[in-house]
């Protein structure tokens, strides 16, 4: 990392800790040294004092994996595998609780998202009604090891469920992944509000995530190229977070449970590019819903 960037590391602390300062008091200590390339992490969840954590341009090797992994939108295959997943989490929201969003919060955020991705009202009304009379389904989480040793959670609806565990193990080992007990460990469920942010500065986001009560917040971009803010919460905090963030002047285009990981890996292009086609194999599988890893990309 060159000198700007620690200026800019140490410019981000020293905002932090005064913020903090000024809204709760009290403030922790410095932690160790950041490494390069990794994100900034001020305290773990666990501290008394709210944490926050950017992921900015300074690690962007986390954007990149970013587009790798997301559905690309303007092409009409993609579209359709996306609305059809989209259809798939409705099914299991409305399972969980009932189909009626202003009874069932989970339901309300993903038909936000799918409106936000511009699926047709007709599909979604659809989607709604078909979950009520839909064959019975379990719903599974399965873990597994990637390509240098990443992790990955892979939720799945399914009929039959020896069926879909072969072909996840199927699919896992053909591309360099193996089935790993022990995987959801290093993930922790999480709310999650995503926002444009074009034009936010690395202080705002965080006097943004300070002033929503958000735990954290990341920088990311989507398929095409734009710049996203990530803010993470706890489960309980995410409607609290998003109307203080709509307040603010925010736009918001999803909201939403996910699992986020408690710490990222590294990987070389070699094993990120096997990564990528061994995630994109497992987003087609029809029974996969989401997968969710703990992967950055070298910057």
């Amino acid at each position: 990392m060159g000198m700007a960037g620690a200026a800019v590391l140490r410019a981000l602390r020293s905002l932090h800790i005064r913020t903090l300062a000024a809204t709760s008091g009290r403030c922790s200590a410095p932690g160790k040294s950041v490494p390069p390339g990794s994100c900034v992490q001020y305290p773990p969840w666990t501290s008394p004092v709210r944490s926050l954590q950017l992921c900015s341009a300074l690690c962007a090797g986390h954007n990149k994996w970013s587009k790798v992994k997301h559905v690309k939108g303007p092409k009409d295959e993609a579209r359709g595998r996306m609305f059809m997943k989209f259809g798939m989490m409705i099914r299991i929201a409305v399972k969980e609780g009932g189909p009626n969003p202003d009874m069932n919060v989970n339901l309300a955020n993903i038909l936000e998202q799918c409106r936000s991705k511009n699926m047709p009202k007709a599909s979604i009304e659809a989607a709604i009604k078909g979950a009520e009379k839909a064959k019975p389904a379990s719903q599974h989480m399965f873990e597994a090891r990637g390509p240098g040793g990443c992790l990955l959670l892979i939720e799945v609806l399914t009929d039959n469920t020896t069926r879909s565990h072969q072909d996840i193990k199927r699919l896992l080992i053909k591309n360099g992944g193996m089935l790993s007990d022990g995987a959801r460990h290093n993930f922790n469920r999480r709310g999650v509000v995503l926002v444009p942010g074009q034009n936010i500065s690395m202080e705002r986001a965080l006097e943004l995530a300070i002033e929503a009560g958000a735990e954290d917040v990341q920088e990311t971009e989507d398929e095409d190229e734009q710049p996203l803010l990530q803010f993470i919460c706890d489960v309980a905090d995410l409607k609290k977070v998003r109307l203080s963030l709509a307040e603010l002047g925010m736009q918001i285009l999803s909201v939403g449970l996910e699992f986020v990981p408690r710490t990222l890996l590294s990987l070389d292009q070699n094993q990120l590019d096997t990564a990528s086609t061994l995630i994109e194999a497992l987003n087609d599988c029809p029974d996969v819903v989401r997968v969710w890893d703990n992967i950055q990309a070298e910057g």
